[in-house]
Formats: C-alpha cells, sequence, structure tokens
C-alpha cells in the first residue's frame, strides 16, 4: 500500500535541483542511492502485469530497486533476512545492548566513515565479548548479532550499535551452558569503561597508520599533538552503554530484529507533507517522556536531503554483523553444542519448496491470487489489455 508522501516523492522534485547545485560534492553512493530511490517501483526498472485468477482484474506492479538505503525496499529483504536467524534463537531470554559514542567522535566518524564504523563494531563486541568471559562477571562465551545505525530521530548523525545478545552462554571448555541473571546481563558502567580504552586505543592507531583524513573545521587534527589534545577530555567522559530489559520470549526478539536490522534513516511513514520548500515530518525528542516524546520537525528541503545523504553507507560495507557464538566460521557447531548443552533439539530442516514464497497481495477486488501475466523491460509500458470483446451484430433478414 503507497503511502501518501514518499521519500522517493522528494527526491523526484527536489533532486535535480539539488545535484546540480552540489555538482561535485556528492560521492557517487550518494549519487546512486538519490537515482535508485527515484526509479523505485517505476517504469525506469520495468515490471509486470498481473491478473486475478477469479474476477480476473489486473494491475501494474514495477520492479524495486532493491537498494539498501530505500525506505520501499527493506520489508522483502527483512523478511528473507529473519527467516534464516529464526532457527539461531534458543529458549533463553534476550537482552538488547547499545553502544554509542561522544559526539566528537561522531565528527570525526562522518569523515572516516568506512574505518571508523568498523572500528565500533569491533570494539563494541570485543568488549562484550570480554567481559562476558571474565568469571567475575558472567564466565561464559556469549552470542551477538549486531546492527549499525547512523542516524538520531532527528536525522542527525549519530552512530551507534545496537546487539542482540542471548541470556547465557558456554562454559570454557564447552562442558555446560551459563545462565545469566534474569534481567540482569552485564553492568553497563564496566561495559562503557572498557570500550572507551579499546575504541580510543585503536583510534589513535589508526591515525599513527594514516588511515583516518580530517577536513575543514577538523583539518588541524592532522597534526599528531592535536590529536591527542583532542582525545584528552573524551577519555574522562563516560561512554553510554545502555542495556534494556530482556525480551519476552523468541517471538519478541524475532519482531524486534524486522525492525531494527533493515532500517532506514527515515520511514515514508514519518513524513507529513511536502511544499517544495520544505519537508515535515514526525521524530522522537528522547529527552522527554510520555506523549511530548512524539515532535514534529520542519526542515528546508535541501536541509532534509543533505541529512538523508549523510547516512549512505560505503560500498561494500556490511551493517549486520555477528560475533562470539553467531560468528560466521564456528557458527554451525557453535549452536549446535548450545542446543545440546540446553537439551533442545535442532532445529527440523524444511525442504526447499519448488517455488519462492508469494509475497504479491491479493486481488483488492475479490482477494483472490494474482498471476502474472506479462512482463515488460526497463523504460517500458506493459501492452493495453484487451477490449472486451462486442457483442455479434444480429442480421434481420
Amino acid at each position: 500500500m503507497r503511502t501518501s508522501l514518499e521519500v522517493a516523492d522528494i527526491f523526484r522534485s527536489a533532486g535535480p535541483a539539488y545535484r546540480a547545485a552540489h555538482a561535485g560534492h556528492l560521492s557517487l553512493g550518494q549519487l546512486k542511492v538519490m537515482t535508485a530511490i527515484e526509479n523505485c517501483r517505476t517504469a525506469a526498472l520495468g515490471g509486470h502485469v498481473e491478473a486475478c485468477d477469479d474476477c480476473g482484474h489486473w494491475r501494474i506492479a514495477y520492479n524495486s530497486c532493491r537498494n539498501r538505503h530505500c525506505p520501499k525496499c527493506q520489508g522483502a529483504a527483512a523478511r528473507t533476512w529473519l527467516a534464516a536467524r529464526e532457527a539461531d534463537l534458543l529458549p533463553v531470554g534476550y537482552f538488547h545492548v547499545v553502544f554509542t559514542v561522544p559526539a566528537e567522535i561522531a565528527d570525526i566518524a562522518w569523515q572516516n566513515k568506512a574505518v571508523v564504523y568498523d572500528l565500533l563494531f569491533r570494539a563494541a563486541a570485543d568488549t562484550l565479548l570480554a567481559i562476558a568471559a571474565d568469571p567475575k562477571h558472567l564466565g561464559a562465551r556469549v552470542g551477538i548479532t549486531a546492527v549499525l545505525h547512523t542516524w538520531g530521530s532527528a536525522l542527525t548523525h549519530h552512530p551507534h550499535v545496537h546487539m542482540i545478545v542471548p541470556g547465557g552462554g558456554i562454559a570454557p571448555g564447552g562442558t555446560r551452558w551459563i545462565s545469566s541473571r534474569p534481567a540482569f546481563l552485564l553492568p553497563v558502567r564496566v561495559l562503557g569503561a572498557l570500550f572507551r580504552r579499546l575504541f580510543l586505543t585503536r583510534l589513535l592507531a589508526l591515525f599513527d597508520a594514516g588511515k583516518l583524513g580530517f577536513f575543514g573545521t577538523l583539518a588541524g587534527l592532522a597534526a599528531r599533538k592535536a590529536f591527542l589534545r583532542y582525545l584528552s577530555p573524551i577519555r574522562k567522559k563516560r561512554w553510554v552503554v545502555y542495556a534494556k530489559p530482556p525480551f519476552a520470549g523468541p517471538q519478541a526478539v524475532l519482531a524486534y530484529l524486522s525492525r531494527y536490522t533493515h532500517r532506514v534513516a527515515i520511514s515514508n511513514q514519518r513524513l507529513i507533507t511536502f511544499d517544495q520548500a520544505s519537508v515535515t515530518f514526525r521524530y522522537k525528542d528522547y529527552r522527554r517522556d510520555g506523549a511530548e516524546r512524539q515532535q514534529v520537525m520542519m526542515l528546508a528541503t535541501d536541509e532534509f536531503i543533505r541529512r538523508f545523504l549523510i547516512h549512505v553507507l560505503p560500498r561494500g560495507f556490511h551493517r549486520i554483523r555477528h560475533y562470539g557464538l553467531l560468528a560466521s566460521s564456528t557458527h554451525k557447531d557453535a549452536m549446535a553444542l548450545a542446543r545440546k548443552l540446553l537439551g533442545v533439539a535442532a532445529p527440523i530442516e524444511e525442504l526447499e519448496p519448488d517455488e519462492p514464497p508469494d509475497h504479491r497481495p491479493p486481488c483488492p477486488c475479490c482477494g483472490g491470487h494474482m498471476t502474472i501475466i506479462e512482463t515488460f523491460a526497463r523504460w517500458c509500458q506493459p501492452r493495453a489489455p484487451p477490449a472486451p470483446a462486442s457483442p455479434a451484430r444480429r442480421h434481420t433478414p
């Protein structure tokens, strides 16, 4: 179902002027994202014609762009990804842990996305694995599914990592499963302190290896002494690690993952109005509680597009990663051992269906099944449906 206003509408209307005004300042990746969203589900990408098996109603369905930044294309990708993750769920509580960095680090990340986002992933995962393995805390090897988000609700640059962690892990030697306390996984202050130390140590190593670049207002940080001075107050700050209460069962975990893993900077449902000069949308102000948390913001159209594009990820960058028991290299054996220690039967492997599942919406007239009767290539239009046959004329003698 198409919403009344979409990011694609804003890009189609204001995108050409924005590209002209910022020529030479947009990356190839940002330009590709804009083009993909503008062309998504239009004749530019081709499509097919569907007809109802029961009543004969027909409709045109244009192809999607499948770009991971497109608000319209993440539903199918999320369904496929979740189907593969469901078999990994264990009958234990699951926790949601969030690692974020101070604004000063976010500024460096903005100019060094690939290396700093990667560092954020690795430092957060190593921190949680290290504290979980410490006998003073849990004393076990845990599994982690981590998802990178780079935005705040108002489309500002706010890189952070969401982690889903089972409430327990495998003891050293693989002899037993160690469960966490029902409503407590690990101490967040301890996690925050280690995360800060690991991140800053490795950030300095990246600087010394010449892998960081500084431009504009940060250009002065290219000198090592200036960079160390910049980091000095950050070392004394408390780095926020937030652990939410555990989920209410495996299905709640899947529901959460379906909302977070394939989320983009802003969904079409949050858009309210667009009048060429400005865009109005809903956002959450996390400094407020209750009904006041939901707020409305209006941005100039150019500023809205700019904020959307700063969340375009580097080419080939993986925003969903797995660590510990779920790391790809040991995933199969580790999960088999975890199920054995928990006394859980291995999931039954279902045979691959002969045909992929049909996600086409049913007929809007009678609810019947829609069948593809014609496909058409990019920039082409389908043929018109055949006109109903006219009744035969009766000849009078």
